[in-house]
């Protein structure tokens, strides 16, 4: 392909909890850039003084004004090379990145993909199940449609991966244990991947009741970042 500009949009994968899980790639690329896009300057200032990456940022998160992706779209038009993070993970996938990467693809400009850490991936290698096949639907509704969503699940046969937060994982938790308790067909185990990477790090296994007594024993438990795992026994 023949881009229209000589500058580039990096889409940066940062870790997801241990900054050491950091590619020398995404180092180096995010030490070249003209300036890189963050959700959270203090966040990735702290990654990059970890890594001893000097680098000018600029707040970017889902609130961001169109007439600022304008200019960061004439920015990498003039020749800039501009690398894009989140907080924790790849942008895009579930945190902010989209919209600008879309704008950037319909101008025709270079977008490079610099991969790394994925909380997906890494529940699904340590869950102990075939991850050959599997959905991945995002962070589970905050208010309307939660109940929807969770009644969608049931449609699946194959395993679903999902987030949630600290202040929801109790009520999720609640819910889908109601839903095998009122439908005899359903027969999920779920693994609760918490803290992944970090120092915390554990996976809780069982059915949403057992999880859930689980974290109502160990209050505890009930804080941190949760990727969720459904599968059919």
């Amino acid at each position: 392909m023949i881009y229209s500009a000589t500058g580039t949009l990096s889409i940066v994968a940062t870790p997801i909890g241990n900054m050491e899980d950091i590619t020398l790639r995404a180092i180096r690329i995010l030490g070249e850039a003209d300036y890189v896009l963050c959700e959270d300057t203090r966040t990735t200032g702290n990654l990059l003084k970890h890594h001893g990456i000097i680098a000018k940022l600029k707040r970017y998160d889902a609130h961001v004004s169109v007439s600022t992706h304008l200019t960061i779209i004439n920015d990498i038009k003039s020749g800039q090379s501009v690398a894009m993070v989140s907080d924790a993970g790849t942008p895009g996938v579930s945190d902010p990145g989209v919209l600008l990467i879309q704008q950037a693809r319909k101008e025709g400009l270079r977008i490079d993909a610099i991969p790394g850490p994925s909380a997906v991936t890494t529940a699904i290698s340590i869950a102990g199940i075939a991850g050959n096949q599997f959905s991945f639907l995002g962070f589970v509704p905050s208010k309307k449609g939660r109940e929807t969503f969770f009644k969608t699940l049931i449609n699946f046969s194959h395993p679903v991966v999902f987030f949630e937060s600290t202040h929801r994982i109790m009520k999720t938790l609640a819910s889908l244990e109601k839903i095998c308790a009122e439908d005899s067909t359903v027969n999920w185990t779920i693994y609760v991947g918490r803290e992944l990477t970090k120092m915390h790090e554990e996976m809780l296994v069982g059915t949403p009741a057992e999880v859930l007594v689980i974290l109502e024993q160990t209050p505890v438990k009930q804080k941190g970042e949760f990727v969720i795992i459904l599968s059919r026994d």
